[in-house]
């Protein structure tokens, strides 16, 4: 697990063994995984347990904000 990104009190993580498609799970008070390239190419919320709605909502911002480097790091750290 890497940590790749921290904001808001939210930690974003990239697993190593993890699988495709490119994600990242979003640690606050519960967790969010977001998926970096939904069908519009656009990052896509997959699933989200025991998050508020405004942590969820932060959650997209920074991935929105920080896609093409979470897209980097998840090549980095899956070839």
């Amino acid at each position: 697990m890497v940590t790749v990104y921290r904001a808001h009190g939210l930690r974003v993580v990239i697993f190593t063994n993890d699988h495709d498609p490119a994600h990242v799970h979003v640690f606050g008070d519960g967790e969010a995984k977001i998926n970096l390239e939904g069908a519009e190419g656009a990052p896509e919320l997959l699933s989200a347990v025991g998050m508020t709605r405004a942590d969820i909502q932060r959650a997209m911002q920074i991935v929105n904000e920080q896609q093409a480097i979470l897209l980097e790091r998840w090549s980095e750290i899956h070839g």
